[in-house]
Order: structure tokens, then sequence, then C-alpha cells
């Protein structure tokens, strides 16, 4: 594995899934088949935010992510969605940990509770840990339709999923 770069993205569509799917088109991975995998970051492997992803594959292969997902509708009463992910190394580019929330919640408070849950994980482990990075998404929900912010942590580049046929 290459790296894991940290993308993020917001968008509005008139389903969930519509706003879900340009959500990932604004941070570069919508062409993928994501596969979420729970937040310990391997030895040895630089984690990097990027904002956008590059092309990491062909569209249609797997893409193996940490994802933090807000999604909410333009009748609800909240007046922003917001996306974080937070991570911290062990010391000596050892293992480290990702932590998500989403929520209907200012950036602040968002970035506040991935701090604070990164934290609790920390101290599960007998590591020693570097200072935490944190990336938050944040976007006001559009009054009609549905709105969504995402932050991903995208491992290496996209494996196949099905073998093509061989003609």
């Amino acid at each position: 594995m290459s790296s894991i770069r940290v993308v993020w993205g917001a968008a509005s569509g008139p389903t969930e899934m519509s706003s879900y799917d340009a959500a990932l088109a604004d941070a570069g991975v919508e062409n993928y088949n994501l596969v979420s995998v729970s937040s310990v970051i391997p030895a040895d492997v630089d984690v990097e935010a990027v904002g956008t992803a590059p092309t990491l594959g062909p569209a249609g292969e797997r893409l193996t992510v940490v994802e933090s997902r807000a999604i909410a509708c333009g009748d609800d009463a909240s007046s922003q969605v917001s996306a974080s992910l937070a991570w911290a190394r062990s010391v000596g580019d050892g293992p480290g940990l990702f932590y998500e929330f989403a929520g209907e919640t200012d950036p602040e408070t968002a970035e506040n509770r991935v701090r604070e849950g990164l934290a609790a994980g920390q101290e599960l482990r007998e590591w020693e840990f570097d200072e935490p990075s944190v990336v938050c998404e944040s976007t006001p929900v559009e009054s009609d339709g549905y709105t969504t912010a995402v932050v991903l942590a995208v491992y290496g580049e996209s494996d196949p999923i099905v073998r093509p046929n061989a003609g």
C-alpha cells in the first residue's frame, strides 16, 4: 500500500443516495465500490490529507476506506451537517487510529466529538501517540432535498472485485 489519503466533500441532491453520490464525487471517489474497515492504521504507511482523491484505478473496482458520513433532509430542523475524521499515529511510524464522527451539528462540535472518540481509543492501547490530525467537512442543509458531508480515509489504490472475462 502506497499511502492513505484523507479526502472530503459535500453536496446536495433530490434523494439521500444522489446527495451521497455527489459528495463522493466532490471527494473524487464516486467511481469506486467502497468497502468500509474499522479504524486501525497499519505501521509504516503515510497518511496525508489531500482533499480530492487522484485517480486510484479503473472505475468499478473496490476501494478500502474509513468513512465519516452525515446526511440530512431539508425538512429536518438542522441547519448544517458535519462529518469529521481524526487520526493519530504511534510514535516512530508505528500503527495508529482513525476515529469518525458525523451528525447534524456545527463543525466545532463535530471536531470536539471526534477528538474525544480518538482520545478514548488511544486509552485502550499501550502505544505512545503523536499529536492528532483532524479534518471536518461541514455544509449548510439545503431546504429541499438532501445534503451530505463526507470525510474518508482511502487506503492505497483500488482492487478488482471480479476477474474480467477471458474471452
